[in-house]
């Protein structure tokens, strides 16, 4: 079995960082996170990686990739959009040639799932600016993953983990909950990371549900979540007039009364699937 690379004889993160003149750029959503004790405990957030292989995405300048070098797994992918990072991560990985590859790309553009055999993960400390629309297209295809341990800003992480009836409840949350067990893992400061930004950050531990909806289902669960949360005042017959309004909800044995916020991830699982059913029938 091939021994985890450690870290230890590395330079220090800062040093690295300043010889590439690798600043943290507003554009990019990046905030680096250099302190080797919290990317340590990210990386441990992700359990036992002992033969699984890892996606980091927005690596920067290393600092996770560092501590994910240090656990078991089996190998560890970085996908880095930005040029002078993967220079840093290029570097990296001729530390450790058989555990590391940097791929130059944009994450929203590839299907990180062909990257890698499974059993596969994401851990990442992700850019704040693609965060969102980064997750919604790996609930897509949960099934492909064993875990994803993922950094947000705080409030992205509350809305991924609301309870229904919260104010954070949301279209996010019913997807992320629907898809997979999810909960807040650990919460950062601001001044843990380089520059600092304005908001806390916490991660998100999500591990997918054995039984996963097929693409058609999960189309309709995301036309379902966009028309009740997009006017969230408006009650459900209302919001949801444009895909079956009171029809569709009369058969899901639903008050159209009610409003978005207040059902459980089972009432939109209803919903979903009624609304997939007739629009299959329509085609």
């Amino acid at each position: 079995m091939t021994m985890p690379q450690r870290s230890h004889g590395l330079e220090p993160l800062r040093d690295t960082i300043a010889r590439h003149g690798l600043d943290a750029r507003k554009a990019l959503g990046q905030h680096f996170l250099l302190d080797p004790g919290i990317t340590a405990r990210i990386a441990a957030l992700a359990g036992d990686l002992a033969g699984q292989h890892v996606v980091e995405v927005g690596p920067g300048p290393g600092g996770l990739t560092r501590a994910l070098l240090d656990t078991e797994a089996a190998g560890i992918i970085a996908v880095e959009v930005d040029p002078r990072a993967v220079a840093v991560i290029t570097e990296l990985a001729a530390h450790a040639p058989e555990r590391l590859q940097i791929i130059e790309a944009d994450a929203m553009r590839r299907d990180l799932a062909t990257l890698c055999p499974a059993p596969r993960q994401i851990i990442a400390n992700l850019p704040y600016n693609v965060g969102t629309p980064l997750l919604v297209g790996w609930l897509r295809q949960a099934h492909a993953w064993s875990r994803l341990t993922l950094m947000f800003q705080q409030e992205v992480a509350e809305r991924i983990c609301a309870a229904p009836g919260s104010d954070h409840y949301g279209r996010l949350g019913v997807l992320a909950q629907w898809t997979c067990r999810c909960g807040v893992m650990m919460h950062i400061p601001p001044g843990a990371f380089s520059p600092p930004p304005k908001v806390h950050s916490a991660v998100v531990g999500l591990v997918p549900h054995a039984e996963q909806p097929d693409p058609a289902l999960f189309r309709a669960m995301e036309q379902v979540t966009a028309a009740a949360f997009g006017q969230r005042r408006k009650m459900l017959r209302g919001a949801l007039k444009s895909i079956g309004g009171e029809a569709l909800l009369a058969e899901a044995g639903i008050e159209g009364s009610r409003r978005a916020e207040t059902l459980e991830i089972a009432d939109f699982d209803r919903l979903a699937r009624l609304h997939a059913r007739r629009s299959a029938a329509v085609t």
